[in-house]
């Protein structure tokens, strides 16, 4: 209330107090590849890039109050952050602004071939009858999925700092991959033998670790699947799985997070986002 004094007289004016300006809503951008976009698992969203609503994107921008713009896509590459591709007319950064206030990115293993060669690992029967697909691979003395990994690193810092000048205000939460399978594997469990279960895992931590050190340098945030999806591989029980084998067991695709493993990637990168924020 105030009082005014006007010609002598008294004249009180009664005033409702002003409310703050409401808290602009969050606007996330998730960019990334098929482990974020979440093949099969219900409700597929978009056909050509198979994307679910319930992946980890979808889930933890409703845990965060967030406006999200999802433009994850399976089979996509670190190149196609920048450049149309076959399921995507339009490069995934062109979904950022000045007004992005959160971005995740999950991408590489596709860089790399990994899942492609990862079939070759099949063995039904147990060593010696086969052949290890990690001996064939590094025949020579050399490795070229490591070598590939290694060249993507440039590729991918160079996509980290597009991100950064297309979204200066935004916090950029960069991912890696989850535990796939534990030390030794699971034969028979899983097809693969124990030393090619060592390799592909082992590979797979090199693509996070460079993801790692690349958002580090950049003051980006880490969000470690790995370290999420312990216990939770391919060889766990079913109702326990968070990754599905090569025969899924949930509505999920092969090798790929199923719902359960969307729901705690999604609260991972919740906390990430709200920390500090």
């Amino acid at each position: 209330m105030k009082i005014v004094l006007w010609t002598g007289l008294v004249v009180l004016v009664l005033g409702t107090a002003v409310p703050a300006r409401a808290a602009e809503q969050l606007e996330y951008v998730a960019l990334g590849d098929s482990a974020a976009a979440g093949p099969w698992i219900p409700l597929q969203v978009d056909a050509a890039c198979r994307r679910s609503d319930h992946n980890y994107p979808a889930i933890a921008a409703k845990t965060l109050g967030a406006r999200l713009t999802d433009v994850t896509c399976s089979g996509a590459v670190t190149a196609d952050l920048t450049s149309p591709s076959k399921n995507a007319p339009a490069p995934q950064l062109d979904a950022l602004s000045a007004t992005t206030g959160l971005v995740s990115v999950t991408i590489g293993a596709n860089d790399s071939g990994l899942f492609d060669r990862a079939l070759s690992c099949v063995n039904a029967l147990p060593e010696p009858v086969g052949v290890s697909c990690s001996d064939r691979i590094r025949a020579g003395g050399t490795d070229p999925i490591a070598a590939s990994v290694d060249a993507w690193g440039p590729v991918f810092g160079a996509a980290l700092d597009e991100i950064r000048r297309r979204a200066p205000k935004a916090k950029v939460l960069v991912t890696g991959y989850g535990t796939y399978l534990r030390p030794g594997g699971c034969h028979p469990v899983q097809p693969v033998w124990a030393r090619d279960a060592d390799y592909l895992q082992s590979t797979m931590d090199r693509i996070s670790s460079t993801a790692r050190e690349l958002a580090g340098a950049r003051g980006m945030r880490f969000v470690d699947f790995a370290a999420v999806s312990v216990g939770h591989d391919i060889c766990a029980a079913p109702w326990d799985r968070y990754l599905e084998g090569l025969i899924p067991v949930n509505v999920a695709a092969p090798l790929h997070p199923n719902a359960k493993g969307m729901a705690a990637f999604a609260a991972a990168v919740a906390t990430a986002a709200a920390a500090n924020r």
